[in-house]
């Protein structure tokens, strides 16, 4: 059946791929008899056995060690760790060892992972609420990649685990039930077009180092990352209604990155704000800015504007987190800033 919900749209993309490739195994903390805590793998034990869905201890060193020696030996994993704060405990195997074996081995040797994980502060503490992915952008080798929709979860998680190379796929925790912060359906949220209806019932990838375009405007461009594209969207319904046309371009994989998508928005439009939930230094939006710099500086008509988190844990306190985490204000107002 046709999915509207990302954690259902990956669940999908697992069952048809599990079905179709005998060597695809699953490994992850509570991923079996519990099915995951946001229910992404529910079912799977039960149809694939204890033998391709594994239930691990609590060790994310263990889960992705266990995931690179497999993937050496033949088979294809995903790896699932339940929150990406806890990626820290398994940095050696993924940046020493998943990332660069494939170089040393001078290709002989192919480490095809997924290592699936949240990101997103939803109130908790702060060692589970952080976005990493930037971490991971820093490392040869990895792929990074951040689904938006249910359509494009279900596809890019799909390229992921036909890849050859280890990829890190983030999804954000507020999307798994399919809402948009403004509590509509993912599929029904305005001037998304048809990207953002249920993920169908077929077979299909999307590509890796393609954004996509959520919204065409002329005066500035917003470059957003998961749940920062409907904050971003958000936002632009709002400043059209003040004569503000805004272009919002979706990311969907920051490694590879779509440069020209984004050189070309900049080129149009002038002004670009680059809106994520990671940390502010050296971050996504850090990254974006350098590029931007380098090859089209000169059709900007304006500073770039970044909106990320400061250079601060994510505090635990709701009244405190609303100020730290990017907002629709924020996007707005670094846009009336720059226009």
């Amino acid at each position: 059946m046709p999915q509207n919900k990302i954690a259902d749209a990956l669940r999908q993309a697992l069952l048809e791929e599990m079905e179709s490739n005998q060597d695809l195994i699953c490994i992850g903390e509570d991923i079996g008899v519990l099915g995951g805590p946001y229910g992404v793998t529910r079912g799977l034990m039960d149809k694939f056995g204890e033998d391709r869905v594994l239930d691990a201890p609590i060790s994310e060193n263990a889960i992705v060690g266990a995931a690179v020696g497999a993937a050496m030996s033949g088979l294809r994993v995903m790896a699932e760790i339940q929150f990406n704060d806890f990626l820290t405990c398994a940095m050696d195997q993924i940046c020493n060892q998943a990332a660069k074996i494939p170089f040393m081995m001078g290709g002989q040797v192919s480490v095809p992972i997924v290592i699936r994980a949240p990101i997103g502060a939803t109130g908790r503490a702060a060692q589970h609420s952080q976005s990493l992915e930037a971490w991971f952008m820093h490392t040869p080798g990895l792929k990074v990649v951040m689904p938006s929709t249910p359509y494009d979860a279900k596809g890019l998680l799909k390229t992921a685990l036909r890849d050859d190379n280890p990829v890190m796929f983030f999804e954000h925790k507020l999307l798994y039930g399919g809402t948009s912060s403004g509590g509509k359906a993912l599929s029904a949220v305005d001037g998304l077009g048809d990207d953002f209806t249920p993920a169908p019932d077929e077979d299909y990838e999307v590509p890796f180092g393609k954004a996509a375009i959520r919204r065409e405007g002329k005066d500035v461009t917003i470059v957003g990352t998961s749940m920062m594209v409907h904050r971003a969207m958000t936002a632009a319904r709002q400043l059209a209604e003040e004569g503000i046309d805004v272009e919002v371009i979706d990311l969907r994989t920051l490694v590879p990155m779509d440069d020209d998508a984004i050189i070309q928005s900049v080129a149009k439009t002038g002004r670009l704000v680059i809106a994520s939930e990671d940390v502010s230094m050296c971050g996504v939006g850090a990254e974006i800015a350098a590029m931007i710099a380098e090859k089209a500086v000169y059709y900007l008509d304006a500073p770039i504007k970044r909106v990320s988190v400061p250079n601060t844990p994510v505090p635990f306190a709701p009244v405190c987190e609303s100020q730290v985490i990017p907002n629709e204000e924020r996007i707005i107002e670094a846009v009336k800033a720059i226009v």
